[in-house]
């Protein structure tokens, strides 16, 4: 019989091995799983900087593998203090690299750290991340494991280069620390701001306070006054400090900051007093919940940890964190062999023997890794783009008490744009130093240089456009001419007080490129003078806008038109005009005539008188002197047509020949270039002139062209035909014809040139003043005065823009004032032939036997007779009978014999005798009886007695 409980414990026995089995198994596993990638860290430990950085590490590290419990690394940190020394942070490096065998290093703090530390990390293959080394020129390196999780300085010169267009700021003096960070960042801002002159100034990073204060006293006395400033934070503030303590933070004054000292400023000066009214440019860190929480445990865990310090986490305590969760995620990723660390670790006490230095084997899978991180950090977005975080949107803060006031937002798409509002391409207001709210202007002429140095060329001729003079005695050069008088009028109009000092400048081959290079290397402030703007000389210069009139033009000497002019009062008119206004005046005589016969005895008589007075009277009219009356109502409206006709044309005729005359009288002896070459003629230009080369570039042989100095020798040479025309400059061909206006013309072609304009360095703030008061002048009363003074010009000259040429006006041009004369004239003919017809209508409808031949005769003898219905004979019958000068009457019949004074031969043969018998009547009237000698005809009429 079995016994019953021996089964059980077999049973007990084999599940407990196996448990024990699977436990063992799962331990192992576990241990299994997790790895340890070690990470060294070099930093100054000594720095709160670094104490704040290395405090985010932490953190970062614990609260990514909080989040990710699962993952089977675990990066471990070996720091090393690199004591604020270069050699020593390559060593700590080093030792890392070589004994500790880490497979990534963070740090080190800064740019002059962080050079050696990428050549050995490029040698290792052992990434090196760095979340504060922010110079340029780390870059121009080129190793793949350098890894900058930070912001590159050079991105923020574009944002920089934005305020300076915003403004109009065309200098800037940058006072950059005398090291890589400092040289990084110059070649990037030259670039970007390419219409500004950049000054460095450099400060020694161990710079007392005296050697800055030397340094600011030096800018005191540059025009300059926006200040860009590039250092360590430390260095900075004490840079600010000194300029407040100096009077360089008052009004008039602008102070920027860039990225990294922007971002540290609070954390080194708490109050902010120090850089009020400073403009900073600073990367955007977005808020965000997960950034408030962070704020507040990191606070909470620094002061546990470094009870003696009170700060808070900056943009590079963001950075560092985000540093280490990008590689974690990179570690997780890569799939490390710890194995491979085993076999290749060397133990070695000399933490500096390169020669037992292994390569990492898994250092380009930990890059690759890497580069492919993408996440939302406490920063920002964490994106490397070839080893370079990519760049933010950057902050313009304006430092406002003890306030960071958000101005305004630079990105690479948008440019800078209003913190208020998206749509403004501007930002505002700004508080600047001094408390000011006006824009400082960029530069001021300071206290101890009053007087600019301003080179004056030495002419031979022309001297109405400039003339320097040097007293032998006083030794003082003084200069005068129409440009110093533009120039000083200008100086007078700027917003502050300027000193020209002149200075002779003698040219050796009369051209004035070495003269302008004289500005340009700095031994003038500005070249004044007749001074051409040029594509060349502008490379070197900037000029001013142009005070004088451009271009090339030719000069001719004028024909001699005397005793040549007999026919040139036909010329006004074309023949076709000259025809259809004859022809008018016969039509308008015809027609006055044929209103005035029958009731105008001016218009009577035999009929070559006839026809006289009608030609008379017409053609008459173009000088406006008939004397005949007009007592037809169509009569004289045609007349008041046609005279205004006649205005037009005689008007248009006396302008038109007087436009004949003028050019006669100035035109030119040649007109074409093409002549000149073709004739092989000689020409002038003005000794040391660039217009040489544009005679030659058109094609004239050089032993052709003749140098003149002065504008005496100009004339001399046109006056003996040494030459046939003059090529200058339209400013000296104003002067020549100022003096000789009715001896020569400038007629075409114009070649295109700057004019003159006044020369300064580039960039030079003067350049921008000085032009907008040249506007000033020019378009005042002054520059007429000017102008006046130095050009005298006779009231016979021609203006040279006048165009010398004169057409024959043609009937085209008159068509319409025929057209109405023509039809006035026809409608008032209508209406006199229908009044004429209707009068005499009982003649053409007569029932008699008369022939149409007859009817006709009939009328045309009644249109050739006089009208007596008309008022003008009545009133004249009834003004003789009662006027009492021209009769004579008695109470018994008699006869009295009248002759009035003629007014016209007509009428004197027509009135050569008239007999009045006047017979008294019973009931008081007088009868009167006029008998006619040509006529078998009476009229009696009774007068009241």
């Amino acid at each position: 019989m079995m016994n019953p409980t021996k089964p059980n414990n077999t049973f007990l026995r084999y599940l407990f091995l196996f448990l024990w089995v699977f436990l063992s198994m799962e331990v192992g596993l576990g241990q299994k799983q997790t790895r340890e990638i070690k990470v060294g860290v070099v930093l100054d430990l000594e720095t709160t900087f670094s104490k704040i950085c290395l405090t985010s590490m932490n953190m970062s590290l614990s609260d990514f593998y909080k989040e990710h419990p699962n993952y089977q690394t675990r990066l471990v940190f070996h720091v090393r203090d690199s004591m604020r020394d270069t050699v020593q942070a390559s060593a700590a490096a080093l030792d890392l690299i070589r004994n500790e065998q880490v497979s990534a290093i963070i740090g080190p703090r800064n740019s002059m750290q962080a050079q050696f530390m990428i050549r050995l990390a490029n040698k290792t293959r052992v990434p090196t991340i760095t979340f504060s080394a922010s110079s340029p020129l780390l870059t121009s390196i080129k190793s793949p494991y350098f890894v900058r999780a930070t912001v590159n300085d050079s991105s923020q010169v574009k944002a920089i280069a934005s305020i300076f267009e915003s403004f109009g700021w065309r200098r800037l003096v940058a006072i950059t620390v005398d090291n890589e960070l400092g040289e990084g960042i110059m070649p990037y801002l030259s670039d970007a701001l390419q219409d500004v002159k950049v000054h460095r100034s450099a400060i020694s990073p161990e710079a007392n306070d005296d050697q800055i204060l030397v340094e600011l006293y030096k800018l005191m006395t540059r025009q300059t006054r926006v200040f860009l400033v590039h250092t360590d934070s430390r260095l900075a503030l004490r840079i600010f400090q000194k300029a407040r303590e100096i009077g360089m933070m008052q009004e008039g004054y602008v102070w920027l900051m860039t990225n990294g000292i922007t971002h540290r400023m609070k954390h080194i000066d708490h109050s902010l007093s120090t850089v009020e009214g400073v403009l900073g440019v600073r990367s955007h860190v977005p808020k965000s919940k997960e950034l408030q929480d962070f704020r507040l445990r990191w606070k909470r865990r620094f002061e546990k940890e470094k009870p003696t310090l009170r700060d808070d986490p900056s943009a590079f305590a963001l950075w560092a964190y985000d540093s280490i969760t990008a590689l974690a995620m990179a570690v997780e990723k890569a799939k490390f062999d710890i194995s491979l660390h085993d076999n290749g670790r060397v133990s070695s006490k000399n933490m500096t023997d390169l020669g037992n230095v292994r390569v990492s084997p898994y250092g380009p899978s930990l890059l690759k890794a890497l580069s492919e991180v993408r996440f939302k950090g406490l920063a920002g977005e964490f994106n490397l783009i070839n080893g370079q975080l990519e760049s933010p949107k950057f902050e313009i803060i304006n430092f406002v008490g003890n306030e960071e006031r958000v101005l305004g937002f630079w990105t690479s798409s948008n440019g800078l744009v209003n913190a208020n509002s998206d749509k403004t391409r501007s930002f505002g207001p700004v508080i600047w130093p001094g408390k000011s709210t006006v824009v400082p202007r960029g530069w001021e002429i300071p206290t101890n240089e009053k007087k600019i140095k301003v080179g004056v060329p030495v002419k031979k001729g022309f001297f109405n456009f400039v003339e320097v003079t040097k007293d032998p005695i006083t030794n003082i050069t003084t200069a005068k001419g129409y440009a110093i008088d533009i120039f000083e009028a200008a100086l007078k109009k700027l917003p502050y007080s300027v000193i020209p000092q002149y200075y002779r400048c003698e040219s050796t081959d009369d051209d004035y490129n070495d003269l302008v290079d004289k500005v340009y290397n700095g031994t003038l402030d500005a070249f004044v003078g007749d001074v051409t703007i040029t594509a060349h000389r502008s490379t070197r210069v900037d000029f001013t806008l142009p005070y004088t009139e451009s271009g090339v033009s030719m000069m001719v000497p004028v024909r001699d038109n005397k005793n040549k002019n007999t026919w040139v009062f036909l010329k006004p008119w074309s023949l076709d005009l000259w025809l259809t206004t004859g022809c008018f005046f016969v039509l308008i005589g015809f027609v006055v005539w044929l209103f005035e016969h029958r009731v105008n005895t001016d218009f009577r008589g035999p009929p070559h008188h006839q026809i006289g007075t009608s030609f008379w009277f017409s053609f008459s009219t173009m000088v406006f002197a008939h004397r005949e009356k007009v007592v037809s109502n169509l009569a004289r409206f045609v007349v008041v047509v046609w005279c205004f006709v006649v205005l037009v044309l005689t008007q248009s005729y006396t302008a038109n020949l007087t436009s004949f005359l003028t050019v006669q009288r100035f035109q030119p002896t040649v007109t074409n270039v093409n002549d000149l070459k073709r004739n092989g003629d000689y020409v002038g230009y003005q000794h040391g002139a660039f217009v040489k080369d544009i005679l030659l570039k058109e094609g004239f042989d050089e032993s052709r062209l003749v140098a003149f100095g002065s504008s005496e020798d100009c004339n001399a040479l046109l006056s003996n035909r040494s030459i046939a025309a003059v090529f200058d400059e339209i400013p000296y061909l104003r002067a020549i014809l100022s003096q000789n206006c009715s001896k020569y013309v400038m007629v075409e072609p114009t070649y295109k040139t700057a004019g003159f304009g006044f020369a300064f360095p580039k960039n030079s703030p003067f350049t921008g003043d000085v032009s907008k008061a040249i506007l000033n002048v020019t378009q005042g009363a002054e520059m007429q005065h000017i102008e006046n003074k130095w050009f005298m010009k006779h009231n016979d000259c021609l203006d040279p823009k006048t165009e010398l040429s004169s057409n024959s006006l043609g009937l085209n041009s008159f068509w319409g004032l025929f057209l109405i004369a023509g039809i006035a004239s026809f409608l008032a003919l209508l209406i006199f032939v229908a009044i004429f017809l209707y009068e005499n209508r009982h003649t053409i409808y007569d029932d008699s036997e008369d022939s149409v031949c007859r009817k006709l005769t009939s009328l045309f003898r009644i249109l050739n007779e006089k009208d007596f219905k008309s008022h003008t004979f009545k009133n004249s019958a009834v003004h003789n009978v009662s006027s009492p000068m021209s009769t004579h009457y008695t109470q018994s019949p008699s006869a009295v014999q009248i002759a009035p004074r003629p007014e016209s031969s007509s009428q004197n043969r027509e009135f050569e005798l008239r007999r009045m018998s006047f017979t008294p009547s019973e009931e008081g009237f007088i009868t009167q009886t006029i008998h006619h000698e040509d006529e078998a005809t009476s009229i009696e009429c009774r007068v009241e007695k």
